[in-house]
């Protein structure tokens, strides 16, 4: 059997909310598998942070680029992280968030497809924020990093917590396919930019879930259901209609509109592609929060917790 250190009853902690005991008999009980504990959890009823897993605080900037080529529309997000909030005050830390953003909005590929790009001064990515190191002191890396183009449309671009122009703690794009007018499609776009960012959703629609995701949420399900000590048929109808609330949870098109609960996001769409006479499609749309999922060094655990784990 795993040794179930201080340090796994911490980090259970930390990603679940749940108590120190409780988080020791999760690992317990799973072997020390992490993932599995945290499931155990939510399966008791325990968790109410399972969604919040492994998202804790790293510092920098999102920046957020566009571009409009005709009736044709580039936008892009990067993630440009520092050790400190300090830095992301910084003059030429934000420049070089902007530079890279720009610079993104051409590049068709992933991170390290950017990283590789020259900027607008010839300059490679990479170099150049080896460069800010240098410069400023401070460990940095480029995460994360999302594109979107529509031929006709608009990417519109939503920012939360701001620090300046097109820049700050996340951000958000919603492309928006549509021949519809470009200033009303950007004004929608963003509406459903601010949606994104206070409910995070995993996909655009169920069929965009990962299919894993979608079992592990089932055999959640199906352990809580049999619980209740119900038949066999009346369980599998409780466990669908979990699915189903599941999916309304999590999928964009299939959430309710935060400004108004009483429609969903593809009836928003709907309701908007009639007013604006003409249809609107959304094709993709990407969250980058700064800091989600990077781990930051803590301090040692209590010694309540050494002495739970037999370590004092």
């Amino acid at each position: 059997m795993a040794e179930i250190t201080a340090a796994l009853v911490k980090e259970l902690r930390e990603k679940s909310g749940v108590g120190m005991m409780d988080c020791k008999k999760a690992l317990s009980e799973n072997d020390g598998d992490m993932e599995a504990a945290l499931d155990w959890l939510r399966a008791k009823g325990l968790s109410k942070a399972a969604k919040k897993a492994d998202r804790v605080a790293a510092e920098g900037l999102v920046a957020v680029a566009q571009v409009r080529n005709g009736a044709a529309h580039v936008g892009a997000l990067v993630e440009l992280n520092a050790e400190t909030d300090f830095v992301a005050r910084n003059d030429l830390f934000q420049k070089t968030a902007r530079a890279i953003a720009a610079t993104a909005t051409g590049v068709e590929g992933d991170v390290e497809a950017v990283s590789a790009a020259k900027t607008s001064d010839g300059d490679v990515v990479a170099e150049t924020i080896t460069n800010l190191i240098a410069t400023i002191g401070e460990n940095m890396v480029l995460r994360r990093s999302a594109r979107f183009a529509v031929t006709e449309g608009v990417v519109a671009a939503y920012v939360h917590n701001a620090v300046a122009p097109d820049l700050g703690r996340m951000g958000v794009l919603v492309a928006l396919e549509s021949s519809a007018d470009p200033e009303a499609l950007n004004d929608l776009g963003r509406k459903i930019g601010m949606h994104v960012a206070a409910t995070a959703p995993l996909a655009l629609t169920t069929e965009e879930l990962d299919p894993a995701a979608v079992e592990r949420e089932r055999a959640i399900f199906i352990e809580q259901a049999a619980q209740s000590g119900k038949p066999a048929n009346v369980v599998e109808k409780m466990v669908e209609g979990r699915i189903r609330k599941f999916y309304e949870e999590v999928v964009l098109l299939k959430q309710a509109f935060v400004m108004n609960p009483d429609q969903t996001i593809e009836q928003l769409i709907a309701e908007q592609s009639k007013a604006l006479g003409a249809p609107i499609a959304i094709k993709g749309f990407a969250r980058l929060a700064l800091g989600e999922g990077v781990e930051k060094k803590t301090d040692d655990f209590a010694s309540e917790v050494a002495a739970l784990t037999g370590q004092a």
